[in-house]
């Protein structure tokens, strides 16, 4: 009636199917973890040479507006100091 022997076989069996389905499981996880993270890398890398661009673009124009006006932008510059200077005092 009750044969052990093949009983646990069949459960040795079943034991090395839940591994193998496991393994291949946590694989393929694995691999489609690592490709969403090199996607996001790759967003990531993007994103920051466009805002490189960007700072520098927006450098050059300030370059610019600076060397057009260097007196109005010395004055403006002691006045935000002024202002700062105020504000951090109060507090």
């Amino acid at each position: 009636m009750f044969d052990s022997d093949r009983m646990s076989e069949e459960l040795r069996a079943l034991k090395v199917d839940v591994t193998r389905l496991l393994s291949t499981a946590g694989e393929e996880i694995f691999e489609s973890s690592k490709d969403r993270a090199e996607a996001l890398a790759d967003q990531i890398r993007a994103a920051l040479t466009e805002l490189g661009e960007t700072v520098e673009q927006e450098q050059e124009q300030l370059q610019g507006l600076v060397a057009e006006r260097p007196i109005t932008s010395l004055a403006s510059a002691f006045a935000l100091g002024v202002v700062v200077g105020f504000m951090l005092r109060r507090h």
